[in-house]
């Protein structure tokens, strides 16, 4: 009976410790470091990436990831789908700009706020986190120019003006608004907001000791495996209030790599690149329409243009940029077919000014190159006034092959009885009638063929 009770206990012992939940802090070598990379322009690739990239660290419960960033800043939609993505992960995120040399500027600086830890590597800044996609100059900038009246802009007692308000409704609202999102990222991870403020509507930046002292950051870290090493048994808040302890000591570390969807989108994502697959589509699309039958200008300009299209679904488009272009395009359509001087350079000056229009936007990286712009113009003139221009010509010159052609073309009579024979026309001997008698060897002219029999009439003199 002794034995029993003994056995008994020990069975819900064991059954006791396999149901209890093990510390989180057991897992230190067991626990999964992964690293995700951001390197240049912030853009719809970079989310996409991003989003993938952490849905994955959930999947595999890692136990904390890394999010390296060395970016020049980016497109302000893309940057949010990137913050959304790392306050809703269910797997802490530490921020970290590296390596040495690396910097987090604009958009960067609003991600670095928004992770749960910020790290940053020796040797590296942040800040300028200034919106300049709304263009204009930089808001509460100090003016350094003379005035109107060749005077500094400083008071009798050689201290710079008071700042001077935004002039523009647009560009105001557009900096209070990303002063009340930064601030309230600095606000959700307890960071300085003040300084925050001041990286937006001042352009301020910060290296990384003076980001550490002014509160801007958590730590400063060489390498990932001292970043790992350092904030092992920290306590963060993740998605839900959930509060985590991290075991990062020793953590195996993993990096994830863009899939070739997020490559193929950070292609085709380049202004530049939709800029040419827009051309390259509506070249195919004209020469199909033109010359039916080609086949390969139609499926390869579809194509293009279908990926010009889906890019610029993902850029900040000017829509009457685009519209310009249309309009440049047609008007260069009609030059070739009706030639006239100022159709042509209305056409042609409507297309430059359409691709100028065409991204409006100035974040780094996603400018469009004026070299392209130039380039593309005078290729697209080039090509619309001198192929279509040959196409019309073609169009309107006589016919040389089939039956049209031999109307009007000389033969020579071979034989003859009563209202038909036989005749050489272009090379072969043709059966002919005709209303009048000929003699071998005269010569007649072809006014119709029906039925491969020539129909022949003399000459006229």
């Amino acid at each position: 009976m002794q034995t029993v009770k003994t056995t008994l206990v020990a069975a819900i012992t064991v059954v006791a410790l396999m149901a209890s939940p093990l510390p989180v802090t057991a897992r230190g070598k067991d626990s999964l470091a992964l690293t995700i990379s951001i390197d240049g322009a912030i853009g719809p690739a970079t989310a996409a990436y991003v989003k993938d990239a952490l849905a994955k660290a959930a999947e595999r419960h890692a136990e904390i990831v890394i999010l390296r960033l060395n970016t020049p800043g980016g497109l302000t939609t893309s940057m949010r789908e990137i913050i959304a993505d790392v306050l809703a992960s269910p797997v802490p995120v530490i921020g970290y700009v590296a390596p040495s040399g690396a910097h987090a500027a604009s958009a960067g600086t609003y991600i670095l706020y928004a992770t749960h830890i910020a790290a940053m590597a020796p040797g590296t800044n942040l800040g300028a986190a200034t919106p300049v996609q709304i263009g204009g100059a930089l808001p509460g900038l100090p003016d350094s120019n003379p005035d109107k009246t060749g005077k500094d802009n400083k008071d009798s007692d050689g201290q710079p003006k008071s700042e001077p308000k935004p002039k523009d409704a647009m560009t105001a609202k557009a900096t209070n608004d990303a002063v009340a999102f930064i601030r309230s990222l600095a606000e959700l991870r307890r960071r300085n907001a003040d300084w925050a403020e001041k990286a937006v509507r001042e352009a301020a930046t910060l290296s990384a000791n003076g980001s550490l002292q002014a509160n801007v950051i958590d730590l400063i870290a060489r390498t990932p495996s001292d970043l790992l090493n350092a904030v092992d048994g920290r306590v963060v808040e993740v998605a839900g209030g959930e509060m985590r302890q991290l075991a990062t000591k020793d953590a195996v570390q993993e990096a994830i790599d863009p899939g070739w969807i997020s490559r193929f989108l950070a292609v085709i994502t380049d202004p530049n690149v939709a800029f040419i697959l827009l051309m390259v589509g509506t070249y195919g699309v004209i020469f199909e329409f033109l010359s039916p039958g080609m086949v390969a200008p139609g499926v390869v300009g579809t194509i293009c243009l279908l990926l010009g299209l889906y890019a610029l679904n993902m850029l900040p488009t000017n829509y009457a940029g685009l519209g310009l272009m249309l309009v440049g395009i047609t008007l260069l359509a009609i030059e070739a077919f009706n030639p006239t001087v100022v159709i042509g350079l209305g056409g042609l000056v409507a297309f430059v000014l359409g691709a100028m229009m065409l991204f409006n936007v100035e974040a780094p990286g996603f400018q469009l190159s004026w070299s392209l712009i130039g380039a593309t113009a005078a290729i697209f003139t080039g090509l619309v006034l001198v192929v279509l221009g040959s196409l019309r010509r073609a169009r309107k010159s006589p016919v040389r092959a089939g039956a049209q052609a031999m109307c009007g073309l000389s033969a020579k009579v071979l034989d003859w009885t009563e209202n038909e024979g036989h005749v050489f026309a272009h090379g072969e001997r043709w059966r002919a009638r005709g209303a009048e008698t000929f003699t071998p060897g005269e010569t007649v002219e072809v006014a119709n063929i029906i039925d491969l029999t020539l129909v022949v009439r003399r000459r006229p003199r």
